[in-house]
């Protein structure tokens, strides 16, 4: 589908924003209909359920009117429709929201919920619930948590505003602290910057790795940790990231040999992606405080998450 402008006058339906695709321009068209042009381009939704979207007005065009089952095909013309899951499964915690002006949102996030819609989760997606919740269309998260990890994610409300916050990030410019729960290793004698170059596991999409001294590739990741207290075989960390890779925290913590307690991926896979979560098990890592100077208002702003981690069994 093309990444085409979308009609601001199209409306959320259920906290979800429409999706929006161009019909490309062809001299001869190669559908007849609309459907056929969906069902082509868009197969994991198959025709039938296409066909059934449509004919409950759940397509609809540029004027918001909708597009029934037989609408004929017109070049360059869009068409918007709801993501949807057939069955989705409900995540029973919620999050609190924390702060709320004109200008952002900030949420504080429980362990399994995922920050935007993806995968399985479009309804028991953080931003979807908050758009449903706080009547915000336009709301859109200035950052990423992993869905495993809970804590504090920061949303902007005026997209006029986005560009400005998002600077903050990607020009390192707010201070961020975390929170882990790992084995308490007797050698560790942190404070330690770990320093390292993150890429995509080679067998694993879903999974990160350190690259190894002989692959040559310069560091791209920085974490400072320290111990803040132990509890028998388990120990409680502070983790400020300095860079934001894919799963830092926990590969970082992996490589000290020190792997967060409840990880499902790291150092071994215990559940794939898209298998039965365990709730009794989360992954013991917290975004725990943010820190910046509002460069909207000039305001200096600190949020602090009221969540705590459990400590595993066995301590």
């Amino acid at each position: 589908m093309a990444h085409v402008p979308k009609n601001p006058a199209i409306p959320l339906r259920d906290g979800v924003s429409p999706s929006c695709g161009a019909r490309p321009r062809m001299r001869i068209p190669a559908w007849a209909t609309v459907l056929g042009f969906l069902a082509e381009r868009l197969p994991r939704i198959d025709r039938d359920e296409w066909s059934r979207r449509m004919a409950h007005g759940e397509v609809v065009g540029e004027d918001g009117q909708p597009l029934p089952p037989d609408t004929p095909y017109l070049n360059g013309q869009r068409v918007y429709y709801w993501r949807a899951m057939a069955q989705e499964a409900v995540i029973p915690f919620q999050a609190e929201l924390i702060y709320r002006d004109a200008h952002l949102v900030v949420a504080d996030k429980p362990h399994f919920l995922p920050v935007t819609p993806g995968g399985r989760y479009v309804q028991q997606s953080l931003l979807v619930r908050l758009k449903r919740t706080l009547h915000l269309p336009d709301l859109s998260p200035l950052h990423r948590i992993d869905r495993e990890t809970a804590g504090l994610v920061v949303f902007s409300v005026r997209p006029q505003d986005r560009d400005a916050y998002q600077r903050l990030f990607r020009e390192r410019r707010i201070h961020k602290t975390y929170e882990a729960i790992a084995p308490a290793d007797p050698a560790f004698d942190g404070p330690v910057i770990r320093q390292s170059h993150i890429r995509e596991c080679e067998d694993a999409f879903f999974k990160m790795r350190e690259a190894e001294p002989h692959e040559g590739l310069a560091p791209n990741s920085e974490t400072h940790i320290e111990r803040l207290e132990q509890n028998g075989p388990w120990a409680r960390y502070r983790l400020q990231p300095v860079t934001g890779r894919r799963h830092q925290l926990r590969v970082h913590m992996h490589g000290l040999g020190l792997p967060i307690a409840g990880d499902q991926f790291y150092p071994h896979v215990r559940r794939m992606p898209g298998e039965a979560e365990d709730y009794a098990d989360p992954l013991r890592l917290l975004a725990q405080a943010l820190s910046f100077i509002d460069p909207v208002t000039g305001q200096e702003r600190y949020f602090e998450s009221r969540r705590t981690l459990d400590w595993p069994p066995g301590r």
